[in-house]
């Protein structure tokens, strides 16, 4: 049996976020309606905090700091913080969220390529690295240990604004929702009917997969062009017609590792989704 479903949207992140809602004989539209306006407005909360773009948020007065200089940040900041150190190491260094001085040096303002002068990029990998920041968990400092480090979530922060949306479901007693940002990361609560999980189409239109209690990301090149930089090289990753998408149980974890999936070898990412075998997945179209 199916489900009405109730559809919202709101821009945010720099993309539009999607709530679906499967209502039910407790969930009518205007209570759904009521949980979809908390979910952004946490949303937006979360953008003044996590965005480098805004002035006075957590990680734009980090990104203020010199070396040996520490900062307390909020819950949301260190969620987000401590999540991507970890993935940075488990993935090797693939995924990076202190890359943000290679954005400026290999790409112009319109956004094309062009190759920076060596010295620039030699001083470059002196402030890139997530090994370059510490965390302490008593009071959520963090402190930097280089100057210049350019702090950036976009990676993880969406994904991270989806699973605070699905814990807000939870408060308010809607089991069953998708949550998409943007149509990169997605989150699946329950399912739209009776029987059935979300059905999902991915970026290429050709393929469907189900999901129901799990999140999927993917990354690729159709709409931002040459915008992956990939942290071992410090260079940009060629331009490809594969996506990498990958599957976790939250969606800030997914959202981290469709990026790291496309800087690592398929038996290196592969290898690492067996170490994890049952909670992460790799898939590429």
């Amino acid at each position: 049996m199916s489900l009405e479903l109730h559809r919202f949207s709101r821009d945010a992140m720099a993309t539009t976020f999607d709530v679906i809602i499967a209502g039910s004989p407790d969930v009518d539209f205007l209570y759904a309606s009521q949980a979809a306006e908390a979910i952004f407005t946490e949303i937006q909360r979360l953008e003044d905090e996590l965005s480098r773009f805004r002035h006075g948020s957590y990680i734009s007065q980090l990104n203020q700091l010199s070396a040996g200089e520490s900062l307390s940040v909020s819950l949301a900041a260190w969620d987000c913080l401590s999540l991507a150190k970890t993935v940075f190491e488990e993935s090797a260094g693939a995924f990076d969220i202190t890359i943000g001085p290679l954005m400026q040096l290999w790409r112009t303002e319109d956004g094309t390529l062009r190759e920076p002068e060596p010295e620039r990029l030699e001083l470059a990998r002196r402030s890139i690295g997530s090994r370059l920041f510490e965390l302490d968990e008593s009071d959520l400092r963090v402190t930097v240990l280089a100057d210049h480090m350019v702090f950036d979530l976009g990676a993880i922060g969406k994904g991270y604004a989806l699973d605070q949306a699905a814990a807000i479901l939870e408060d308010w007693g809607i089991p069953n929702a998708l949550l998409n940002a943007g149509d990169s990361t997605l989150l699946a609560l329950g399912s739209p009917t009776v029987e059935e999980s979300w059905s999902i189409t991915l970026a290429d239109g050709a393929r469907s997969m189900t999901l129901c209690d799990r999140a999927l990301s993917g990354s690729g090149f159709m709409v931002k062009g040459a915008h992956i930089m990939n942290p071992r090289t410090l260079r940009p990753v060629p331009i490809q017609d594969q996506r990498s998408y990958a599957l976790a149980p939250s969606a800030a974890l997914s959202d981290a590792l469709s990026t790291a999936f496309m800087i690592m070898p398929p038996a290196e990412a592969r290898a690492l989704c067996d170490q994890y075998a049952g909670l992460v997945e790799v898939l590429w179209v």
